[in-house]
């Protein structure tokens, strides 16, 4: 009974959805303790996504957008990383060399494609978290997350390439990851510096982070999935860590940094219903007059609401406030 309860209690993951895909088996896989490693790294970001979403909390509705931003990231690497710990979102690609090395010997080796879904969502989250902080034009920022797209789509489809082609798509990703990097260390830092010390600061810090890590990525990319050097659970390691840093870690420097700026001084003119002056007082001054809250200034009958009474002679209107939350529109006398 208690080796029962002993089986129960571990990672039964790899057991429920096993190494084959569509009719065939893999042959470099993850073991338990690579699944391990993706649950561990899953709760960080679970836990990472609520804590960022807590922060959120204690701040007005309009200063939150790179909260939510960050939160957003790390919600979605948790899906991610729940897929590959449960051992699915993968699937089994011929490699281009055969090792000898028992850990990745065999003709295929297993892809999570499910990876470069969380890549392809989240990267671009992280680039407009650097990007607005530095407040960058939107034509740029957009011009970037594009670049970033094609980085991505080219690393999955490197991936799943079985031949010495697969390496003219890592060339791609690259040259894209160039062009990124040089936006962040150059036109973006000066952008940032401009706005103030403090904004400079916490670009800086971010900023820096982000294209060390993002420079790393091409190298765990060249012996994990296109070079077939180290192991499926080696992988794990080299990008759960890569991720950690790059997310929860990159998101507490983000918002720590950003916990005296105001939006505004990015550029970022956000509006809070109910603490707007131009909506909020409107409104209630409509209501004050029984006028439906965003009056279009047309009534029932199809007059024009001017709020004005013509008296039929010329340079003598007078304004008139509608009685009994009635709205008149124009009186004819």
């Amino acid at each position: 009974m208690s080796n029962f309860f002993e089986k129960r209690a571990g990672n039964n993951a790899l057991n429920v959805n096993t190494n084959t895909q569509n009719d065939k088996s893999v042959a470099i896989a993850i073991t338990t303790h690579g699944s391990d490693l993706y649950w561990a790294i899953c709760a960080i970001m679970i836990t990472a996504t609520m804590v960022f979403v807590g922060l959120a909390a204690t701040k007005p509705r309009h200063h939150r957008i790179f909260h939510y931003i960050t939160a957003a990231i790390t919600m979605v690497a948790a899906i991610a990383y729940f897929s590959m710990a449960s051992n699915l979102g993968w699937t089994p690609i011929d490699v281009e060399f055969q090792r000898n090395n028992p850990v990745v010997r065999g003709v295929n080796r297993e892809i999570f494609y499910v990876r470069y879904i969380d890549w392809f969502i989240t990267t671009p989250l992280l680039l407009m978290d650097l990007l607005l902080t530095a407040g960058m034009p939107w034509p740029t920022i957009l011009f970037v997350i594009v670049v970033d797209e094609v980085m991505i789509v080219t690393g999955l489809v490197g991936a799943l390439v079985k031949s010495s082609y697969k390496w003219g798509y890592f060339a791609f990703g690259c040259a894209a990851l160039a062009y990124i990097v040089w936006e962040l260390v150059w036109t973006a830092r000066k952008h940032a510096n401009r706005l103030g010390s403090d904004i400079g600061k916490a670009f800086v810090s971010c900023g820096s982070l982000t294209a060390f890590l993002w420079i790393l990525y091409p190298i765990a990319w060249g012996v994990c999935e296109g070079g077939n050097v180290i192991s499926p659970d080696s992988e794990a390691v080299f990008y759960g860590i890569l991720d950690v840093l790059a997310k929860p870690v990159f998101g507490a420097l983000l918002i720590w940094g950003h916990r005296g700026i105001d939006p505004g001084r990015l550029g970022l003119h956000l509006r809070d219903y109910d603490s707007d002056p131009a909506v909020y007082d409107n409104d209630k001054h409509a209501n004050d007059y029984g006028i439906p809250a965003n009056n279009t200034g047309v009534t029932h009958t199809g007059v024009a609401n001017t709020g004005v009474a013509h008296t039929g002679v010329a340079g003598n209107n007078n304004t008139t406030r509608p009685t009994d939350g009635v709205v008149t529109g124009a009186e004819h006398v």
